[in-house]
């Protein structure tokens, strides 16, 4: 403290003296910290902290910091105390985050300080795709996926750069580079484009950045400067420089070459060399003016061709080879069209190319015949027909002929086969198959190359009616030369005939005489259809017809049945035979109530059963009514007439609708054939002689007359029909199934008149000539005749059918023909 006075300097020279005045204090002060107490820093993680701590003392202060409660000061080799007092934090981490407190300390006294660090998230990125290659013209995007800290996002930047110099955020080079936030899109890509593209974050605490490498792909630049040596008559060596390869190596040089004399400015390819190599010796052909260009390829495609070089033309030679592909066509008989391949321009070596065309018959000892000719066919005519003839041709030019031809052989003209196969016989396989053999014709008897037969067959008759079918032929075609072959396809239980024929290129030949087979018993076709007719608690009324094609002798019906429900398990399946083959419906008993049933028919021969028809329907539930009143539904109605609307001599198929099953399913169908304009002849003529028109009026009048003596007395005797009856005592509940299963009839036009079905059902009785399906199915419950049809009578049949059911009336149905 003694220390403390004004010292003083003096300088003195030979013009004066001067004074310069100091005041030392010497004063003992307590530490004094000038940074303020509570400061807030921040930084991110692996970056350095830096805190401060200013201090002014005297004596000097001793300074140490503490971080959080603990009173030990930091001294890890991550600290660091610079002399002004400020500490610093290197290579920060997430638990570097917390309060730090600086003390300092003199012999006069302490002071101390606190400071807040906050450790945030450093910013990450990354650029997306990594190092892409692309192809020029196309487009590229390029993303930058950032990372960072949430509290420094109102800082957070993003810019992008190339090759090192920012590029503006807007759109340039008219829309072609597109930056936009995270993204940068180029489309497409220009050479110039490749380059170090590098995505740059900022925050207020840090700074990343991510880079890609992008590779712009083209296809090779042409070579350069071509240049000849080494000129032979045959050869040349050509020699080039690459062009730039575009970021993907030359895998090979195409050499083409263009010569002016025969096909001038068509670039041919020549050779090829592999890699990077830079030259060729050519191999040439003589007498050609050639000029070469080399186009190079790498992975992405062809460059364009370099500039051509010099023109080099070879000296003529004779011709080194000969045409190929030496054949003699088709042709009429008697004639031989020989053709060949011929040589490329290239391939002339020479001025005045020509053909020379040597032939002779074959095994025969004779002089070669010789033409000359420009073109590249020859025709020589009265040959015999097909015989071999050995052939060469030879190209000649006007420095000499090509080597010595080798011998083709080649026959003249064919003609038809004139010989039919012999020995035709036919193995019946099964029903629709056979197998057909026969003995081919002789070899010489072909007249050309065989090329197979052919079995032609036709059905005659059918064995199940006997009629007979206008001849159809069909035709298989068996290729090469073979004696057997398989006929499918054939309709069973018929009649046929068949032939066979060889042919060769120049047509068939004359066919075998006629075999005569048959086919035969098949499985018939399934049932037309099956329908349900009536439904019971506990037994169905099914009906169905006949099947399209019998295939054979019908020997009756098998019927099944099995329960079925909503889920895929299904019942045991029952089988009933009905032996009646006239047969077309059945009643099935023994039925469980309220149950859903599939039905099925089939049709049966002696050879077995076809495929079956089927239905589904469900039984009646306990206590409730089945309707049986099939006469109710099948009127007769008279807005039809065949005899007017069909055509004489004519099959028709018949069917029978009920009005309310809109399907238009049929519960009947069968097939008629009208009688010929024969017989309608005979009774136009009968209808206009006097006498008839006579004898018809005189019938007319007395069958008026017993009808009204019936009438009266059936007033006087008050009796009704069967049908009037059921109109006065209606079944209210039978009469709505009848309505639900047929539909409902209109009394204008469907209604027969009053009394018919009385008298119809007194006829049918009376003859006994109506059979019911009692004496052939399951007792009362037949439902229909012999051949399941409501017709009475038809051409070709002489039977009455009839409809017949517990009470109800019976009708009949003539057809007109």
């Amino acid at each position: 403290l003694q220390d403390s006075a004004v010292f003083q300097c003096e300088a003195t020279n030979k013009h004066g003296t001067i004074l310069a005045s100091a005041n030392v204090n010497v004063l003992n002060i307590a530490p004094l910290i000038l940074t303020s107490d509570g400061e807030n820093y921040a930084t991110v993680v692996g970056y350095s902290a830096f805190l401060h701590c200013d201090i002014f003392a005297s004596p000097a202060a001793d300074v140490r910091w503490t971080k959080d409660d603990s009173i030990e000061p930091l001294s890890t080799f991550r600290y660091d105390l610079n002399k002004n007092g400020t500490l610093e934090i290197r290579d920060t981490k997430k638990e570097d985050s917390g309060s730090y407190a600086c003390w300092a300390a003199n012999s006069v006294g302490k002071r101390a300080i606190t400071a807040n660090l906050d450790i945030r998230d450093a910013t990450k990125l990354v650029v997306t795709p990594k190092n892409p290659r692309v192809l020029k013209s196309h487009s590229i995007l390029l993303k930058c996926q950032a990372e960072y800290d949430s509290h420094l996002k109102h800082s957070f930047k993003l810019s992008w750069r190339k090759d090192g110099d920012e590029l503006p955020v807007n759109s340039t080079e008219g829309g072609r580079i597109i930056l936009d936030r995270d993204t940068l899109f180029i489309s497409s890509v220009l050479l110039e484009d490749q380059g170090v593209y590098t995505c740059v974050a900022s925050t207020a605490l840090d700074t990343a950045q991510a880079e890609a490498q992008l590779i712009v792909l083209d296809v090779p630049d042409p070579p350069e400067d071509l240049q000849l040596s080494e000129n032979q008559n045959r050869s040349i060596r050509l020699s080039w420089k690459a062009g730039a390869s575009h970021n993907s190596p030359v895998n090979e040089s195409i050499i083409e070459f263009e010569e002016n004399r025969w096909e001038p400015e068509r670039w041919q390819e020549l050779s090829r060399v592999p890699g990077n190599d830079t030259t060729a010796l050519l191999s040439l052909a003589p007498y050609v003016n050639y000029q070469f260009r080399v186009v190079s390829v790498n992975a992405v495609g062809r460059s364009q061709p370099s500039k051509p070089s010099l023109r080099y033309a070879t000296p003529p030679a004779a011709p080194d080879k000969n045409p190929e592909n030496i054949r003699v066509e088709a042709s009429e008989p008697n004639e031989m069209v020989m053709k060949w391949e011929p040589l490329k321009p290239v391939e002339r070596n020479g001025p005045g190319l020509e053909y020379k065309v040597s032939w002779r018959q074959r095994g025969v000892e004779t002089d070669w015949n010789e033409e000359l000719v420009k073109k590249h066919s020859l025709s020589v005519r009265n040959v015999p027909t097909f015989v071999p003839y050995e052939i060469k041709v030879q190209a000649v030019n006007n420095l000499g002929s090509g080597p010595e031809p080798n011998i083709t052989i080649g026959y003249s003209g064919e003609d038809v086969p004139d010989a039919a196969p012999s020995g035709v016989s036919v193995e019946v396989v099964n029903s629709t198959l056979v197998k057909v053999f026969w003995f081919g014709i002789p070899r010489d008897r072909v007249r050309g190359h065989l090329k197979g037969y052919k079995v032609n067959w036709w059905k005659t008759k059918s064995l199940l009616d006997g009629k007979r079918h206008h001849p159809e032929k069909h035709f298989l075609t068996f290729v090469g030369d073979r004696n057997s072959g398989m006929i499918p396809g054939l309709e069973p239980f018929s009649e046929f005939r068949l032939t066979v024929l060889a042919f060769n290129s120049r047509g068939d030949g004359p066919e075998s005489s006629p075999v005569v087979f048959e086919t035969p018993e098949g499985v018939p076709e399934q049932p037309r259809f099956l329908r349900i007719l009536n439904f019971d608690q506990d037994s169905v009324t099914l009906s169905w017809g006949l099947p399209k094609k019998a295939n054979g002798h019908l020997t009756g019906y098998i019927l099944q049945y099995q329960i079925i429900n909503e889920t895929h398990e299904v019942g045991p399946v029952s089988d009933v035979s009905v032996t009646n083959r006239s047969a077309l419906s059945w009643r099935l008993a023994g039925l469980s109530p309220s149950t859903k049933y599939k039905f099925y028919a089939k049709a049966c021969t002696a050879k077995g059963c076809g495929k079956a028809a089927t239905e589904e329907g469900l039984t009646l539930a306990q206590g409730s009514k089945g309707s049986g009143k099939i006469s109710d539904a099948v009127k007769p109605t008279p807005k039809f007439q065949p005899s007017e609307a069909l055509e004489p001599g004519t099959e028709y198929t018949i069917r029978l609708v009920t009005k309310n099953w809109v399907d238009n399913n049929s519960i009947f169908e069968d097939v008629i054939e009208t009688r010929g304009r024969a017989y309608a002849g005979i009774y136009d003529g009968i209808s206009t002689q006097g006498w008839f028109i006579g004898l018809m009026c005189a019938i007319a009048l007395l069958t008026l007359l017993l009808l009204t003596i019936c009438f009266v007395r059936r007033n006087k005797g008050g009796k009704y029909s069967v049908k009037e009856k059921e109109d006065l005592h209606p079944d209210p509940e039978a009469q709505s199934i009848k309505d639900e299963i047929f539909g409902e009839y209109s009394d204008s036009d469907e209604k027969p008149l009053k009394g018919s079905l009385q008298s119809l059902n007194g006829d049918i009785k009376a003859t006994g000539s109506a059979d019911s399906l009692v004496d052939y199915g399951e007792g009362e419950h037949g439902m229909f005749n012999e051949d399941g049809s409501f017709i009475g009578a038809y051409s070709g049949s002489k039977e009455k059918g009839s409809v017949e059911s517990t009470g109800s009336s019976t009708a009949t149905f003539p057809l007109h023909a």
